[in-house]
């Protein structure tokens, strides 16, 4: 089927106990200048989580789920895992794959869009990574998947789900990370982003409002970023009337701490102080036909 001998699961990474939380988050801000006591007031939402990200669970999922599908499609290629900033590091897994005598390898990201973090910053991790690793194998990103129904169609479902849980009337709002304005690509990746919120719109309400918010801001309040957030648009909607919202996070692959935390925590706190009933759709996580999607891709590039 393909001319690749191996699948990269590559992904973000996270803390996976109490000890592992302020070294993550600063090999997350390392460069930014971002001060410790930033860091330790993050640290503070991983806490409430027993210090351990739902990440790196969710990726064992998605590869069991990957691998699951292969094997059902008579896919003989196996799956590797690494992260950008925990373990397993992507180095160490390209290292491996070298060992195993793996020579060109096809990479699938836990990220669906276009831009620079969610797509050209993995292509320099596998870069980085290739660099630390003498005579490691050939990597190629496999294409952004944003529009693909093996992600899409899990939205439509979740969102008719917390739909249902609501009573008639409730708004569709989607939400996905906040990015600079000026980091190279946000244009491609908020036109990605407004295409997948107009495409689940349609197919959940058609012809009721929507709106595309963003959430999870980390830089200084004077530097530029998507907007509205999330909870500044909670007030809106609330001043506007609205009693009731059904928040589908359409910028997240699974439920990252910035969905279990902004979105599950403080978006639904804001919603209650509000008065709002809020209900939050699920994610793809390892959805079947999420997990098909390597395949898929494999077929169309090979």
């Amino acid at each position: 089927m393909t001319s690749y001998d191996a699948l990269l699961l590559l992904s973000f990474g996270g803390p996976e106990g109490p000890e592992d939380v302020l070294p993550f988050l600063e090999n997350v801000t390392r460069g930014r200048n971002i001060p410790k006591e930033r860091l330790v007031e993050v640290g503070e939402h991983y806490f409430l989580f027993g210090g351990v990200s739902p990440i790196n669970q969710q990726c064992r999922d998605l590869k069991a789920a990957i691998e699951a599908d292969f094997a059902a499609h008579g896919v003989d290629l196996p799956v590797y895992w690494g992260n950008r900033n925990w373990s397993p590091y992507l180095a160490d897994t390209v290292r491996q794959m070298k060992e195993d005598g793996i020579r060109h390898a096809a990479a699938f990201v836990t990220s669906a869009y276009s831009g620079y973090s969610t797509n050209d910053q993995y292509l320099d991790d596998i870069a980085r990574a290739r660099e630390e690793v003498p005579g490691a194998p050939e990597i190629d990103k496999l294409p952004v998947y944003a529009d693909r129904p093996g992600f899409v169609e899990p939205f439509v479902d979740a969102a008719k789900d917390a739909l249902s849980r609501l009573p008639e009337g409730a708004r569709l709002v989607f939400t996905a990370h906040s990015v600079p304005l000026s980091q190279p690509n946000q244009e491609l990746y908020t036109a990605e982003l407004h295409t997948v919120a107009q495409t689940v719109a349609q197919r959940v309400a058609p012809g009721a409002p929507w709106d595309l918010v963003y959430q999870s801001r980390s830089g200084p309040p004077s530097q530029p970023w998507l907007e509205p957030q999330i909870t500044d648009h909670l007030e809106e909607l609330h001043g506007q009337g609205v009693r009731a919202v059904a928040v589908v996070p359409i910028g997240f692959v699974s439920d990252h701490m910035e969905v279990k935390y902004d979105l599950d925590v403080e978006a639904a706190e804001r919603a209650s102080e509000l008065g709002l009933d809020f209900v939050r759709a699920a994610t793809p996580g390892s959805d079947p036909r999420f997990a098909a999607l390597p395949r898929l891709l494999l077929e169309e590039v090979s």
